[in-house]
């Protein structure tokens, strides 16, 4: 892919069962997504917990990059968080990308902010903010935002939506650098206002159940190409009894279904993964969704899904 710089660029009763997950529904439908400063929070919780979030993440975790993702020298894979639509309302999903290894967070933060997304199905919440600088010092990741634009929040932007556009680059920024460390915006010579939220303390990421979708596709990856009897997919999700249950459609027809099985299911997103045989179908363009089991049948919104175009030759 092209740099933004050289475009412009995872079994209680069925009773508590069901209890759980309205209470996660609940976190998840509340209207103003906490991104809270550290002032608030002691430190920052694990983005998306039981997971890493690159390939040279501790050992002591789960990675998740897409198996066949290959890079060149220069460049490292890191992982960006957009936000796409769920029962609960926007929440985020994350790809993961390429970029020059020579200033990844300030690579991953132009391709959040122009909303350069693989998937046709995401977006960026961040309206066109220049963002001059992205560093680790001194304990936080600090983001330099030069000018006095969007003190306060646009036109057609919710406090929500305030909130979560800094959860999506908080979320971001901790993945590209590996480490769950608070993020400060500095504003030189205006307001410490962002989005009209103060900016004076660090933003620590939110729990992840409360701003992220509770079922997300790594693999495979948007617009790829399969060959060969076998589609490898994985991701993360936090679903009824760890049970994650995924179709493949053609043309709208669901032409395969089955279920993969979570490595957990409460308090936090956990990583799946499933071997498909796809030999009984024809080489042609195919959609693979990964859905959240729903014992509610539909009352508490409806399932969560992500959903990956690819091609089986």
């Amino acid at each position: 892919m092209t740099s933004p710089s050289r475009q412009l660029g995872r079994r209680l009763a069925i009773a508590l069962s069901v209890s759980t997950l309205a209470l996660g529904a609940a976190a998840c439908s509340q209207d103003e997504p906490d991104s809270t400063p550290v002032s608030q929070e002691s430190e920052a919780t694990d983005p998306q917990a039981g997971e890493s979030t690159s390939p040279s993440e501790p050992a002591t975790e789960t990675t998740t990059e897409p198996a066949d993702s290959t890079e060149p020298e220069d460049t490292v894979t890191v992982p960006l968080y957009f936000v796409g639509e769920t029962p609960q309302g926007p929440k985020l999903f994350r790809e993961f990308r390429a970029v020059p290894s020579d200033n990844p967070l300030a690579e991953a933060t132009a391709l959040v902010t122009a909303g350069d997304t693989l998937d046709p199905d995401y977006r960026t919440l961040w309206p066109q903010v220049e963002i001059s600088d992205v560093q680790a010092t001194d304990g936080v990741l600090l983001v330099q935002i030069a000018g006095d634009g969007f003190t306060e929040r646009p036109d057609g932007m919710s406090k929500r939506d305030a909130r979560l556009a800094i959860q999506q680059l908080v979320y971001t920024l901790q993945g590209v650098q590996q480490e769950r460390v608070p993020v400060q915006f500095d504003r030189p010579d205006t307001s410490a206002r962002l989005f009209g939220l103060s900016t004076e303390s660090p933003y620590a990421n939110a729990p992840a159940l409360e701003v992220s979708s509770m079922v997300n596709i790594t693999s495979p990856e948007q617009g790829s190409a399969v060959d060969g009897d076998t589609l490898a997919a994985n991701g993360v999700a936090s679903s009824f009894e760890a049970t994650v249950p995924w179709e493949i459609r053609q043309d709208g027809t669901v032409v395969l279904e089955g279920f993969a099985t979570a490595e957990g299911w409460m308090e936090k997103l956990y990583p799946w993964e499933t071997d498909i045989d796809v030999s009984a179908l024809a080489p042609g363009d195919y959609t693979f969704v990964a859905l959240t089991s729903d014992p509610s049948d539909g009352e508490g919104g409806g399932p969560h899904e992500d959903t990956k175009d690819f091609t089986l030759n």
